[in-house]
């Protein structure tokens, strides 16, 4: 029998959770409506609007019909499906920029733009927030990451350590996206290797749980699953060329907009789960959610640009990196490699938080090539100075990345 929740304190989250559901599903229905009827007309700022509205709206009703098919989908299947169904709106964006590409290489930096910002975005704000608003809630200095992430944190450490390679060939190519595929593939394996715990829902999801039975949850999942993509595939490219002439309608660096405003769209259900989770003192949880993000973008978001590139050109050959996506590639990378370092040892502390927030918000604000090169070399010269200064058991919990069952610090 489905299980309610008591009268009293527990209806005031059931109706903010109601509240939430409503308004996620009402955001993307503007966009649909002005589709079927051929835009409208819209001007770009209106197209780019209502079209990100709808992947807003949509990225949260994904997430939550992610969550609801965890519970049916058997894990072995569930790691990879649900890994591509979550990105979703990401990749829609990402792969629109790339195919572009690949019929105006003009187009050819917004896909880097759109992948790094994506990537920077998730541990400058999401790791950071995660761990701060954690630490206040449980009156410590630091937040233990669960053992069970040590696999995440070794991937991404792999992946990183390939990503500095990328941008020496001139191009993201088709090797890099076999590597990087590779990479994700035995990432799966060991997940299912390793041990599992049922996820617990929180808002939305929790709400259709308790109040529907398992038929009734499968059913919303499935039509939240096929109503949010709809809408994310019906939005993508207007959404991603709706923003590029924006900024060159009123003087504003595209690339920029590209980077910072995309992503926060299409990133901002995986932030708002995992801070709901810090709230709820369970950090370890959210933090562990967005770091699984973390390799799956830098695995096969950008591994699929190449491919999507190469099917739109007609050629073999990868995504071309002209001076300033390189520099972007390079400090992503050296920025993934500062994190990885920071939470090697499973603990994540508050001045750690503090750094990397810092040092995120000072390279986002300030966009020059001078500046982004000054910003690799403090994240490269931090990481070091981590690693020597950290002790004994940090180096020793960093070397172990590279082993198969790599050693580190149980959270209390």
């Amino acid at each position: 029998m489905t299980q309610r929740p008591p009268p009293g304190g527990a209806g005031r989250p059931r109706w903010r959770d109601l509240g939430w559901f409503v308004l996620a599903a009402a955001l993307p229905l503007p966009w649909v409506v002005a589709h079927n009827l051929e835009g409208l007309g819209l001007p770009p700022e209106y197209t780019a609007l209502l079209s990100g509205l709808s992947i807003l709206g949509s990225a949260f009703l994904l997430s939550w019909a992610t969550e609801l098919a965890e519970r049916d989908i058997p894990q072995a299947l569930a790691l990879l499906v649900l890994a591509l169904v979550s990105v979703l709106p990401e990749y829609a964006v990402d792969l629109h920029f790339a195919w572009r590409a690949g019929q105006d290489p003009s187009w050819a930096p917004y896909a880097v733009a759109n992948m790094t910002g994506a990537n920077r975005l998730l541990i400058g704000l999401g790791w950071a927030l995660v761990c701060l608003i954690a630490c206040r809630r449980s009156g410590t200095t630091e937040l233990a990451v669960h053992p069970r992430q040590r696999l995440e944190i070794r991937f991404l450490f792999l992946a990183t350590l390939y990503s500095f390679l990328i941008p020496y060939g001139g191009h993201v190519s088709l090797l890099d996206a076999l590597v990087l595929f590779g990479l994700f593939a035995a990432y799966v394996v060991g997940a299912m290797r390793g041990e599992s715990a049922e996820a617990e829902l929180i808002g939305p999801a929790a709400l259709i749980e308790r109040e529907f039975s398992e038929r009734g949850r499968r059913l919303w999942a499935l039509a939240l699953l096929v109503f949010a993509a709809y809408a994310i595939v019906i939005s993508a490219k207007p959404f991603a060329d709706g923003l590029v002439h924006v900024g060159r309608n009123h003087a504003i660096d595209e690339f920029l907009l590209v980077q910072w405003l995309a992503p926060l769209a299409s990133e901002s259900p995986e932030f708002v789960i995992a801070i709901l989770f810090a709230l709820k003192r369970r950090g370890s949880m959210g933090l562990g959610a967005l770091i699984s993000s973390k390799v799956n973008q830098w695995t096969l978001l950008v591994g699929a640009v190449p491919i999507a590139y190469a099917l739109s050109s007609g050629t073999l050959h990868g995504l071309p990196l002209d001076a300033r996506q390189t520099e972007e590639l390079i400090l992503t990378s050296a920025q993934s490699l500062l994190a990885t370092v920071l939470i090697a040892d499973l603990r994540f502390g508050r001045r750690e938080s503090v750094l990397l927030m810092l040092l995120f918000l000072g390279q986002a604000v300030f966009p020059s090539t001078e500046v982004r090169w000054g910003f690799t070399l403090a994240y490269l010269v931090i990481t070091a100075a981590v690693l020597v200064s950290g002790g004994a058991a940090r180096r020793h919990a960093f070397t172990g990345l590279l082993r198969a069952r790599p050693p580190g610090r149980r959270p209390d």
